[in-house]
């Protein structure tokens, strides 16, 4: 036990804390699709799910997921568009591209089973620690720490721990201090407890103390020091890049999409076409179709504007100027033309998403 770790533990009943928190748990648990077993790659799933997303937004996709790949094997042998489409709307794609690649290593490594040890465990493709603790411990009952922001918000409260909850170094402070107060008896409900404590009650503003069942070895609340907990510094904002894209009709009034690359940001989606506004240039409907007769030499006619959409990531924020068009000539590779009827087959962006859906209420009226 490191030296900081010792201090904040020092004075804290932590058998009694376990037990405050782990029948307060089991008592008040919410009844989520997950909790119904202890099927490890459910657990696995429904982790990767939450993860920058709110339960009541996850469990339909869940339902969904888990009724089109039961198990291990099912999802190994899926069709990558089909399970892009599949997860269309909860975003960070890569969670899912990542959760197939480690399945397949599982099926052909581990015989399907989901590995019990952290060494292993850890090891596959997009698995952090977070995953490792949630999994390992839910599952398998191992006492391994999983500590996300909920968790930190709740023990920064607790141990009133003022470090910045952004920093990494703060974090592993977290990780160590979990490894010494989870129970070894029941580290799944204790974890949980933990993840329900910060969901239901110890929530980011105005927390419900009074309901708590650990207020008594809590130091915020015994010092009032609640809402100004966790200290989290801000982050940079990031740029804002603008676009100019269109619903392209071509001669036999099919709609042109385009695929996206198989890496980077929304990695092997499809689209409709775009290109990126440059500062400087006066007309972005010309500009956008003097760049597709220099690139593909195919013509251009940007007839209506269609929409605005703003979509906001962790790091840029996307400003997309939508218009409705007709396209004549030849398009590259990366692109293809469909029927209207099944753009909808085909996975989307939420930005583009909300593109298709503005263009479909227009033709409607």
């Amino acid at each position: 036990m490191n030296e900081r770790v010792s201090v904040l533990l020092k004075n804290f009943n932590i058998e009694e804390f376990q037990k405050s928190l782990i029948e307060w748990f089991q008592e008040e648990k919410r009844n989520l699709p997950w909790r119904a077993d202890k099927d490890p790659y459910k657990i696995w799933v429904s982790e990767v799910m939450l993860q920058q997303t709110r339960v009541d937004t996850v469990i339909p996709y869940f339902y969904r997921f888990i009724e089109k790949y039961p198990n291990i094997e099912a999802l190994a042998n899926a069709d990558e568009q089909e399970l892009l489409k599949t997860w269309e709307g909860l975003g960070y794609y890569s969670r899912v591209k990542n959760l197939q690649a480690a399945v397949k290593e599982v099926q052909t490594q581990y015989g399907g089973v989901v590995p019990d040890e952290k060494k292993t465990f850890s090891k596959l493709k997009g698995v952090g620690p977070y995953t490792t603790g949630a999994v390992l411990s839910i599952a398998y009952n191992k006492p391994i720490p999983a500590v996300d922001g909920n968790v930190m918000r709740v023990l920064s409260r607790i141990f009133e721990i003022e470090d910045d909850i952004i920093k990494v170094r703060t974090r592993k402070l977290f990780e160590e201090l979990v490894e010494e107060i989870i129970s070894r008896e029941d580290p799944s409900s204790f974890n949980q407890g933990l993840m329900e404590l910060g969901a239901l009650i110890c929530k980011p503003t105005s927390p419900d103390c009074l309901l708590c069942p650990v207020r008594d070895h809590c130091r915020a609340f015994q010092h009032g020091t609640e809402t100004r907990l966790p200290v989290k510094s801000k982050q940079k904002k990031g740029r804002t890049v603008q676009y100019v894209a269109a619903i392209l009709l071509d001669e036999r009034g099919k709609v042109v999409i385009r695929k996206r690359p198989d890496e980077g940001l929304l990695a092997s989606l499809w689209e409709f076409p775009n290109e990126e506004v440059i500062s400087g240039k006066k007309n972005m409907i010309i500009d956008f179709e003097n760049e597709w007769l220099d690139k593909y030499g195919a013509n251009v006619d940007l007839l209506e504007p269609l929409c605005v959409v703003e979509h906001v990531f962790s790091h840029l924020t996307w400003k997309i100027h939508a218009f409705v068009g007709l396209v004549k000539g030849e398009l590259p590779q990366n692109m293809k033309v469909v029927a209207f009827e099944e753009v909808d087959e085909y996975p989307f962006p939420v930005p583009y998403q909300k593109m298709w859906k503005e263009y479909k209420k227009k033709i409607a009226i």
